[in-house]
């Protein structure tokens, strides 16, 4: 029986591969996503683009607003991962 389904499954061998290539690549988004380090860099760079005159203060409290929602806030796809897992 396995060497059966061994040779059945072959063709679906690539696309297993990009499956998990998928799932590597996001999990490494997510782990981007949620590096602290990261949502410090972009609210320092949003605070030297209004130094530099590029953003006003307003724009710059909105940006600031956006990127720490999206820290905050669990996306659809983290909640239907959490809820598989």
């Amino acid at each position: 029986m396995g060497l059966l389904s061994a040779i059945l499954m072959a063709p679906l061998a690539p696309v297993r591969g990009v499956v998990a290539l998928a799932e590597v690549i996001q999990r490494q988004v997510e782990q981007e996503m949620n590096n602290p380090a990261n949502t410090r860099r972009q609210l320092e760079d949003l605070e030297e683009a209004r130094e530099r005159g590029e953003i006003t203060p307003a724009e710059e409290q909105e940006a600031q607003q956006q990127i720490l929602e999206a820290r905050i806030e669990p996306t659809a796809a983290d909640e239907s991962l959490s809820e598989t897992e």
